[in-house]
């Protein structure tokens, strides 16, 4: 998916937010937000938003010399998410369709996304599974499922931090030794990284690799070869979240997209309205 122009507002408010976290100097907060609109002025807008995102949060980086500006962030929402699973699972495995259920608890947990949304609640949680559990899913489940029962070689590219717990919930559906989860190969925006893999217990769970990368999405050309790899054998590809979406909606691979549309942009690109829960298969 190429750069918009909307997205660009998106890229100073994202700045703006991330910096913020990282240090109170209001010189490097110019810094950045110059630095931000000089590169952007630049930027080539054939390449996908996370191109940009991955030049932001390293320029924050360099400037506040704050290497994981979300960390705290990601803990507290990982331990939020941690004490829903209980009553979570549960409600999976009374409900007279667990699979679509546990879909549809993981696209609920996509609304953990800090890189759209920086005024995140735990009522604004809970309000989306709920809504997430009656809702009309954008796309359909159940070819989604028949993927899932055809596959040998499952690849499952996580998002963010808190969000991962919901992605236990689903995976926990599916058969678990054909099932590799990718988490990113270092801290950027609350994505989930192995320390978040493990925290929640995903390690324990399935196979888990990083992908080698920090773009807040999957650009390949910017993955180690090992991820590449993985990804050219996948017969099936489940990737969460806007990122992901935004950096593989034009690949030739059997992916389907898991995600809430939190933004205009992604919505009109979807045809769907904005806050629509997705199932979308590649075309």
């Amino acid at each position: 998916m190429k750069t918009t122009y909307d997205c660009i507002p998106c890229f100073i408010r994202q700045a703006l937010d991330a910096v913020r976290l990282a240090t109170s100097d209001e010189k490097i907060h110019e810094q950045v937000l110059r630095g931000v609109l000089a590169a952007a002025s630049k930027m080539n807008m054939d390449q996908s938003p996370p191109v940009m995102g991955q030049y932001i949060h390293k320029l924050i980086r360099e400037l506040s010399g704050h290497n994981d500006p979300y960390k705290k962030i990601k803990k507290r929402f990982n331990n939020f998410a941690l004490k829903l699973y209980p009553d979570l699972k549960q409600r999976i495995q009374r409900s007279s369709n667990p699979m679509d259920t546990a879909v549809r608890m993981a696209i609920a947990g996509n609304i953990i996304d800090f890189g759209v949304n920086s005024e995140i609640d735990r009522s604004v949680i809970s309000d989306t599974i709920e809504q997430a559990l009656s809702a009309k899913v954008f796309g359909n489940i159940k070819v989604l499922c028949d993927s899932i029962d055809s596959a040998e070689n499952i690849l499952y590219l996580g998002d963010n931090c808190g969000e991962i717990v919901f992605d236990r919930l689903l995976i926990e559906q599916l058969p678990v030794h054909k099932v590799t989860f990718v988490v990113r190969g270092g801290p950027i925006i609350n994505d989930a990284t192995m320390a978040d893999a493990r925290e929640t217990g995903m390690t324990e769970l399935v196979d888990v690799m990083d992908n080698g990368s920090n773009v807040p999405g999957t650009v390949l050309e910017k993955c180690s070869k090992e991820f590449r790899e993985c990804f050219a054998h996948a017969d099936l590809i489940i990737a969460k979240g806007q990122g992901n979406y935004e950096t593989l909606s034009g690949s030739k691979k059997n992916i389907f997209f898991l995600l809430k549309a939190k933004c205009s942009v992604i919505s009109g690109h979807m045809g769907c309205e904005p806050g629509s829960f997705i199932v979308k298969r590649s075309s």
